[in-house]
């Protein structure tokens, strides 16, 4: 054993600390399709071991790599080049409660779910909540930036973040933000949320709690077209409401959802709308008129309003697990996250279509429609010759399209290694220039989670195109 492996189990322990082969394999991978095995896992339970950690990587140069619970969908928590991965799995306590101030305060390990459930005593919830949320922990989520089916009215991780207690590539522990919003200095927080491990550690979150809303109604608004369900999008937020959920399901989705959860979706429509209403009863109340309305004057062939919390929670209950449901049609799939303008969705779902039929791999659609984080799921069989090779030039032209409709790469998913080569496509060289300052800033060494995020300084043609790397399936 190397010396500095044996300095790593004199940190932790020698029962936290995992290199054999067969214990690697587990961590080598994420939600996507990407692999990387690191040389060495450890399991830290203090901000003090992690900084020790930080502090041996350094002085011997070795990567390291943050995780969570594994169920990001970019490669952010891939070791792309080895070296020391961090499981934050044994910091998962919730350290504090305060609904007075309407706050909590947790260890990165804990699952997204269990603060709202912690929570909900007090009449509070912790609002963020990924497809993943009974899985993912909070880490992850801040490393990520995630969303989820309620970021339309409730934004994302970083509306959510209060403070951070961070551990710095050179080992120092610092804290930023506070226990209240608009904390003097610069917004650190909200620079570290979504760096995806690449600027620092994170060891502890400060999250603003929401209290529940007084009333909650939701709806399944049935179509014969897509076009039909994408233009209901628009027209709702034309009449001034602003649904705590707008989801989308196409066709082929229903039938794959419904005939693994029996969610109740029908199995011959085209598409379906999952709109949620919260607030104020009366406001409710006026609000729900209108989607019924505005659902009608789409086309919509029926409007169906869950009866009680029970049909609630089924009709979610198809939307949570859909990617699950994908299992029983194909073996593998590889799910998208671009983003385009609400009164894009419509052509770029013939987009997608389109894209479709030219690769011939079929193409599901499931995604936050309110606010037009497309998820467009590329089902392929790795075992057939090309099938890779066509998906991933299917996810390329996808998430080119979205750029080109004035959108975005990644709605919540990040970048990772999974669309660093399309970096170049969302932002001018200029641009990436200064975010490589920022990063040079924290971690002049680029220990933390090399080969993520930010394309090296190449050729434009470079930046743009997806390399290929050893060992894994799709580009990096």
């Amino acid at each position: 054993m190397p010396d500095w492996k044996r300095e790593l189990a004199a940190i932790v322990g020698e029962r936290a600390v995992l290199d054999r082969p067969e214990d690697l394999l587990l961590y080598e991978y994420d939600g996507g399709v990407d692999k990387g095995r690191p040389d060495v896992v450890v399991f830290p339970r203090s901000a003090q071991q992690v900084s020790a950690i930080v502090k041996l990587a350094r002085r011997h140069g070795i990567p390291i790599v943050g995780r969570g619970a594994g169920t990001g969908l970019s490669g952010g928590a891939i070791p792309r080049q080895g070296g020391i991965l961090v499981s934050f799995a044994r910091m998962n306590r919730i350290l504090e409660i305060d609904p007075l101030n309407e706050r909590a305060v947790v260890e990165p390990g804990v699952v997204n779910l269990d603060i709202s459930l912690a929570a909900a005593p007090y009449g509070y919830f912790f609002a963020p909540d990924p497809s993943s949320q009974r899985a993912c922990t909070i880490g992850g989520n801040v490393a990520e930036n995630a969303g989820g089916p309620h970021t339309l009215a409730y934004g994302v991780t970083a509306n959510h973040v209060l403070g951070l207690e961070v551990v710095l590539p050179d080992g120092g522990i610092v804290q930023t933000g506070a226990f209240w919003p608009d904390s003097p200095g610069y917004d650190l927080t909200g620079l570290i949320t979504g760096s995806e491990g690449a600027l620092c550690l994170v060891t502890k979150v400060i999250v603003r709690l929401m209290r529940k809303p007084e009333a909650v109604e939701t709806f399944l608004a049935i179509y014969d077209t897509v076009d039909d369900c994408a233009t209901t999008v628009s027209e709702i937020t034309a009449r001034a409401i602003t649904p705590a959920a707008v989801e989308m399901l196409d066709g082929s989705m229903l039938q794959m959802v419904e005939e693994a959860v029996h969610a109740g979706y029908p199995l011959d429509a085209a598409g379906v709308l999952l709109i949620e209403l919260e607030g104020v009863r009366e406001a409710v109340a006026t609000q729900a008129e209108q989607v019924r309305q505005a659902c009608a004057q789409c086309r919509a062939r029926q409007i169906r309003q869950a009866r009680d919390e029970q049909e609630r929670q089924l009709l979610w209950k198809g939307r949570k697990n859909a990617f699950g449901a994908i299992g029983r049609v194909s073996p593998f799939y590889y799910v998208h996250d671009g983003v385009v303008p609400r009164t894009k969705i419509a052509p770029t779902l013939r987009y997608i279509e389109d894209v479709s039929r030219r690769s011939g791999l079929a193409i599901g659609n499931i995604f936050h429609a309110g606010d037009g984080n497309m998820h467009p799921i590329i089902l392929f069989d790795a075992r057939r010759p090309g099938d890779i090779e066509r998906a991933q030039k299917a996810g390329f032209d996808i998430l080119e399209y979205c750029v080109e409709a004035g959108g975005s790469i990644t709605g919540e998913h990040g970048i990772g290694m999974e669309k660093i080569h399309l970096m170049g496509r969302q932002f001018t060289e200029e641009s990436l220039e200064m975010m490589r300052r920022i990063k040079e800033a924290f971690d002049p060494a680029r220990l933390f989670n090399p080969g993520k995020l930010l394309p090296e300084r190449r050729g434009c043609a470079e930046l743009r195109e997806p390399p290929v790397i050893p060992g894994s399936s799709i580009p990096a």
